[in-house]
């Protein structure tokens, strides 16, 4: 807010530095509460209207300086729109994926730019004193739609699992009936050495064996 008025925050780190910066506030707020409880002023209104007519101009006779030059450095006052974009809570929130930004509770639909959501992308909330919210993505006002719930998100297990349920299995073969698997072990057994086509010297010896 500081920034967008042209503000430079100097920080006081010496205590002559502090004692000056609080000398101008402990005036005021020891002579200013005093003269406002002799008149009996409460109401924010008529304290004002003290300030502005009668305090200040007095204030000012007895203690200000004038000024070594005329010139006028001040800078120009901005318009009446540039305070209301300044003058506003700014809030960093990410994007989901779906385009959701979640703040203070509330479920802030955005209007999508595009197909894909911005991974890992960070919005600007932006709020006003008299309850205005608008989001900014890079710069740019998006349109939004408050969700009355939390969306809906599987969790992580439930993706992995619908993502294993839709690759499809592979087929598990099965042999038929007639298969030579299905038969036993003495049915698959050759009845003589010649259907096994084996060479003559190798049945020559099998057959010395017996």
């Amino acid at each position: 807010m500081c920034q967008g008025l042209g503000i430079e925050i100097i920080a006081a780190s010496s205590p002559q530095a502090k004692g000056r910066v609080e000398r101008n506030h402990g005036t005021h707020q020891d002579r200013l509460v005093k003269k406002l409880r002799r008149k009996g002023l409460t109401r924010h209104a008529a304290v004002n209207e003290y300030l502005e007519k009668e305090y200040l101009p007095e204030h000012n006779r007895r203690f200000a300086r004038a000024a070594a030059e005329k010139e006028d450095y001040h800078r120009r006052k901005p318009s009446h729109s540039e305070l209301h974009q300044i003058f506003r809570l700014e809030t960093e929130r990410r994007i989901s994926n779906d385009w959701v930004v979640r703040h203070e509770g509330r479920f802030l639909q955005l209007q999508p730019k595009h197909r894909y959501g911005p991974t890992q992308a960070k919005a600007l909330v932006c709020e006003w004193e008299d309850g205005t919210t608008e989001v900014y993505y890079r710069g740019e006002r998006l349109a939004y739609q408050e969700l009355s719930d939390s969306p809906s998100q599987p969790s992580v297990k439930e993706r992995v699992k619908e993502t294993v349920l839709s690759v499809a299995k592979p087929r598990q073969w099965k042999p038929s009936q007639d298969h030579p698997w299905r038969r036993g072990y003495r049915t698959m057994k050759p009845n003589g050495p010649a259907q096994l086509d084996l060479p003559a010297r190798l049945v020559a010896r099998k057959e010395a064996s017996l």
